[in-house]
């Protein structure tokens, strides 16, 4: 099911300036739990909420999603703007174009219980980078995985026991970046896009999750929750924002209440000046 916002909480989009810092209010409902900002390449953004997708104008307006079943926060815009990839609650990833609405399922059936989280396309808009979530023995297995944009055979890119989320291309299409628990707590990773060894990018006692590399390579925005954090959870205090530069430095742009839904999906702008995050103040 959809969450929902607790009574007196509100679901609030900014849009923040990397280089000053400063955050400007987009949005507020007290009636829709949105999450997962999200641009398109003309620069509109996107939120899900209620299992439905939406653009952000004067309020919230309903993208036609051709019957897909509900979705959940995992979507991607092709860099071409004119498909829209989402995850659905059946397990499957499905592309829908934006002009009329029409879908296509793009994933195979892996079996009873297999789960797709989409979080990126890579940047010639051929690959889906997804996370693919299996039981085995009666515990949750997560992988980084690619599958063709069109459709076609799965490629597994991780395979271990650690749980991995978030997997996003870099801007040249060359790494995978994703958050893993194989240091311990969730830290921030890049591996080869083809697969091979993962590289540790992060080191400190935060959980940090889910890495969004900026369209120019400048900086990876990402979740940072508090140390002891397990999973990403939502209505989390102290949840900051944090930029990575390409030197390493580690720059926090907000601190705020909130966590699942507030960053899931690649939510910078098509400049790289902006980023947008979600709030949930109760």
């Amino acid at each position: 099911m959809p969450r929902t916002l607790r009574p007196g909480q509100r679901s609030e989009l900014y849009v923040v300036e990397v280089g000053t810092g400063d955050s400007r209010l987009v949005h507020s409902s007290s009636t829709v739990l949105f999450e997962a900002p999200n641009w398109t390449p003309s620069g509109d953004l996107l939120v899900n909420g209620d299992g439905r997708l939406f653009r952000v104008g004067d309020g919230l307006e309903e993208i036609d999603l051709g019957g897909v079943p509900a979705i959940n926060n995992d979507h991607v815009v092709s860099p071409d703007g004119r498909t829209v990839y989402v995850s659905a609650d059946d397990g499957h990833l499905y592309a829908v174009a934006l002009d009329d609405g029409t879908p296509r399922r793009v994933t195979n059936d892996r079996g009873p219980g297999y789960h797709h989280y989409l979080h990126g396309v890579s940047p010639d808009g051929t690959t889906l980078a997804y996370i693919g979530l299996e039981h085995v023995d009666g515990r949750r297995i997560t992988n980084v995985w690619t599958i063709p944009a069109a459709g076609g055979d799965d490629v597994q890119v991780t395979d271990d026991e650690h749980a991995d989320d978030g997997s996003e291309f870099s801007p040249d299409g060359k790494w995978i970046y994703f958050n893993s628990e194989r240091a311990g707590h969730a830290q921030l990773f890049r591996i080869p896009a083809g697969g091979g060894e993962a590289e540790q990018l992060t080191f400190d006692e935060r959980v940090n999750w889910f890495p969004h590399p900026a369209p120019d390579g400048s900086a990876i925005a990402y979740v940072s929750f508090p140390h002891g954090t397990e999973g990403h959870p939502a209505d989390v205090d102290d949840v900051r924002l944090r930029l990575l530069s390409a030197d390493g430095e580690i720059r926090e742009l907000a601190t705020l209440f909130g966590g699942q839904g507030t960053m899931n999906v690649p939510s910078w702008s098509p400049d790289s000046t902006r980023f947008a995050y979600v709030v949930y103040p109760l």
